[in-house]
């Protein structure tokens, strides 16, 4: 039988390689281009056409469920990237579009609550 090894040596190897924090790791993925092949970057282009698009039409180009593009539509394009989302109804029910200019007044206020 042998011995089971320290574990003072690999315990003091794990914490000196352990990552003090993800925040640049964050901050660099934001500041990253968009790629433009990605569902996310699908959606914003659709977003800012002039025509705008519907939720269905979002669904249909990314097999995502209701809920998940809704979700998308206020955590990401509101929230994380501040964008100015405009929702209208239509004959051909409610359209969502990027409106240029400044962001929403939500976004306003939380940059607001950062600082």
């Amino acid at each position: 039988m042998t011995k089971p090894k320290s574990n003072a040596a690999g315990l003091a190897a794990r914490k000196a390689s352990k990552p003090k924090s993800r925040e640049p790791s964050v901050l660099a993925a934001c500041k990253s281009p968009t790629r433009p092949k990605t569902k996310h970057a699908r959606i914003i282009a659709m977003l800012r056409t002039p025509a705008g698009a519907t939720i269905a039409a979002i669904m249909t180009a990314t097999d995502w469920q209701q809920h998940s593009v809704r979700g998308f539509l206020a955590g990401v394009v509101r929230k994380k990237l501040g964008l100015n989302l405009v929702s209208e109804q239509t004959d051909k029910g409610r359209l969502y579009r990027i409106k240029d200019g400044k962001a929403s007044p939500a976004a306003a206020d939380r940059a607001k609550q950062a600082a």
